[in-house]
């Protein structure tokens, strides 16, 4: 492998997310030097895309240099895409050693300059096991950082002060590795929806039911313990996570089975928290018998939805829209028509899925400058519509190449991907300002939801069918039912 200092002192800095990018990644670019040797590629003084290998060096440190972090973070979250990080650490390795024997065999200088170039590398390390923990789960990724840290300490040998930093480096990767192996051993196991056959077939159920307004009749209340459960949910979210998105899609296109494509509990949690609420909506609306009451039980919600507006818990709010327009809710004419539905609009207006969901996306916008300048916790929050955030990733993965026809590594792709990984990242490690509510996160959590099937039956048995393709389903169901009982 080549290795070249001096080019390092003069290359040009990736600069801040916000700038890097115009409107495209396609790559289309003319290049200023090396797009046939494999050296980076730069436009405007942006890094656009390298070899493999180019890449991977530019990530090491020199006596001379060292890699601006955003540039470390869009690398070591995209290479997973094309290597390893175990494989990576072994290149980083070899680039170290290297430096290390051309230093020791020059000047007095030179070899003075040993520790600077040891401090370096365990910065880049200390970097990576506090981003990305979770590579080093991988026995191999451990070994590596071992014989990589095995050979710096012996530019320190005299006081162990990078010694010492690598031991508290390790010790910390072990404590992360260990907290979410007990989080992923105590996760909540994937609640079911139900049908209570003992009250379902009836035409009224007991009047001790326990509904929402019972537990919270504050709207506020609740979107703030809404917020409370998505901030602890996306707390459990990496972005190693993310990109295994992009992992297996590539996988699944080139029909292959990479061995670190694990199934990623923690967004598969957060996708079943979407449903569950959307379906508790629906069950808690339609399980209410008398008319007035379940006005009510609507109202409540479209102000839940809007107090989850204001406060920038968007997931909440469109989980709360879903579940009000599944089909056994929206068909309750008689009970729409009592409803007050202009603040409903309103949010349907937000959440309006033309032009891309160009209205929500001016929404979250909004809100993500309004984090920026924020002083509190509060006016900090902002909680993405999570499918569609993993969409937004999903196509821009899918219609620019992951490398160009010269074979590099079409690295501006991949910044646009880390930014929006990166202002993910930083939304979700906003401190809730918010105290729980143990017995409303509870009802949130455990109360039972019913199946659509059951949806539709109490549906119909609060306002019967009113056309023939209703009374069919309606027969349809009923007929099922009673065969099961």
């Amino acid at each position: 492998m080549r290795m070249v200092p001096k080019m390092r002192e003069s290359m040009p800095q990736t600069p801040i997310f916000p700038s890097m990018l115009g409107s495209s990644c396609s790559g289309q670019v003319q290049p200023e030097m090396g797009e046939q040797c494999g050296d980076p590629v730069y436009q405007d003084g942006c890094l656009m895309s390298g070899s493999l290998e180019a890449l991977i060096e530019r990530l090491v440190p020199t006596v001379d240099y060292y890699p601006d972090r955003t540039y470390i973070f869009t690398f070591l979250l995209s290479a997973r895409v094309f290597i390893h990080p175990h494989e990576i650490l072994a290149k980083v390795g070899q680039i170290c050693i290297k430096q290390k024997q051309q230093l020791e065999a020059g000047t007095e200088a030179d070899k003075a300059k040993l520790k600077s170039f040891a401090a370096k590398i365990i910065q880049l390390l200390r970097e990576w096991t506090e981003t990305f923990p979770f590579d080093f789960q991988d026995e191999r990724a451990r070994k590596e950082l071992k014989e990589i840290a095995q050979r710096i300490t012996q530019c320190d040998e005299e006081n162990g002060t990078i010694k010492k930093s690598i031991s508290q480096m390790t010790q910390n990767v072990l404590l992360v590795l260990s907290t979410r192996g007990q989080y992923q051993e105590i996760r909540e196991k994937i609640r079911q929806p139900v049908m209570d056959k003992g009250t379902i077939l009836k035409a009224k159920p007991q009047s001790a039911q326990k509904d929402i307004l019972s537990v919270c009749g504050d709207p506020l209340v609740f979107a703030q313990q809404l917020t409370t459960i998505e901030l602890e949910r996306l707390g459990n979210i990496y972005p190693e996570d993310l990109m295994q998105i992009i992992s297996h899609m590539d996988s699944l296109d080139n029909h292959t089975c990479r061995s670190d494509v694990t199934k990623t509990y923690n967004l598969e949690a957060y996708d079943n928290w979407f449903n569950c609420l959307s379906m508790l909506v629906a069950t808690e609306i339609c399980k209410v018998v008398k008319k007035k009451q379940r006005t009510r039980v609507v109202e409540f919600f479209i102000d839940v939805a809007r107090e989850c507006f204001n406060i920038g818990n968007f997931n909440s709010m469109m989980a709360i829209i879903s579940g009000m327009n599944l089909s056994p809710v929206a068909r309750l004419k008689k009970t729409w028509s009592k409803v007050k539905t202009a603040k409903f609009d309103v949010l349907e207006h937000h959440m309006d899925p033309s032009s891309n969901f160009c209205n929500y996306r001016t929404a979250l916008q909004g809100a993500a400058q309004r984090s920026q300048s924020a002083n509190s916790s509060r006016e900090k929050i902002v909680i993405p519509v999570f499918n569609l955030f993993i969409k937004d990733i999903f196509f821009l993965h899918k219609m620019h190449p992951n490398r160009l026809p010269n074979g590099h590594i079409n690295f501006k792709k991949f910044v646009e991907i880390s930014r929006q990984i990166h202002d993910f990242l930083t939304w979700k490690q906003v401190e809730c300002p918010f105290e729980k509510d143990k017995k409303i996160q509870s009802y949130l959590l455990t109360s039972p939801i019913y199946t659509e099937e059951a949806l539709f039956v109490a549906s119909f048995e609060n306002e019967g069918p009113d056309n023939h393709m209703e009374k069919d389903s309606w027969k349809t169901l009923r007929s099922t039912l009673l065969n099961r009982a």
